[in-house]
């Protein structure tokens, strides 16, 4: 289990970096606009997508910063926030690279946050949403780019498998 992680600690920075692309051809008024998605604007969508990484890897390893809100603007600056951004993913990287087998089988425990309530839950199914929430959101942006004019990337895993080899063997 723990290579199908890595692949995906590594897809999901890919992705991330691949959007960023994108997105720094945006003039702030656009990066900024309502345009109706769940966190309104590509900057928000972005922030929340930090966000709620800072709070998975606060539930996971105990440590760095957890925000208590899930459209908390963390980075209103776009250099700021894809600077944030290659941190986290790199942090996340480690963190998978970290884990033994034994870990992803271990439970966690943690508290909600739009609903508080105490969950306890194995590590991998944990894992598997913070990487499927990555895709959501990550794909929301790609259409509010793509709505902008803008040539949103190809996100396709097997095109991130092919280019890196990873999930090929």
């Amino acid at each position: 289990m723990k290579p199908h992680f890595a692949m995906m600690a590594g897809y999901n920075a890919w992705c991330n970096e691949r959007i960023y692309d994108v997105a720094a051809q945006l003039s702030d008024a656009d990066y900024r606009a309502d345009r109706g998605a769940f966190f309104k604007s590509v900057h928000g969508t972005l922030n929340h997508l930090l966000v709620t990484d800072r709070i998975w890897l606060k539930r996971f390893t105990g440590q760095g910063e957890a925000p208590n809100r899930l459209d908390a603007i963390l980075f209103e600056n776009f250099d700021d926030l894809r600077n944030a951004r290659r941190k986290e993913d790199e942090r996340i990287v480690a963190y998978i690279g970290s884990l033994s087998e034994a870990d992803l089988a271990d439970r966690i425990r943690y508290k909600t946050i739009t609903n508080p309530a105490e969950i306890e839950q194995p590590l991998a199914p944990a894992l598997a949403h913070l990487f499927n929430h990555q895709t959501h959101h990550r794909g929301q942006v790609h259409g509010l780019l793509t709505g902008f004019g803008l040539d949103a990337p190809s996100l396709d895993l097997i095109l991130f498998q092919r280019q890196t080899g990873m999930g090929l063997a």
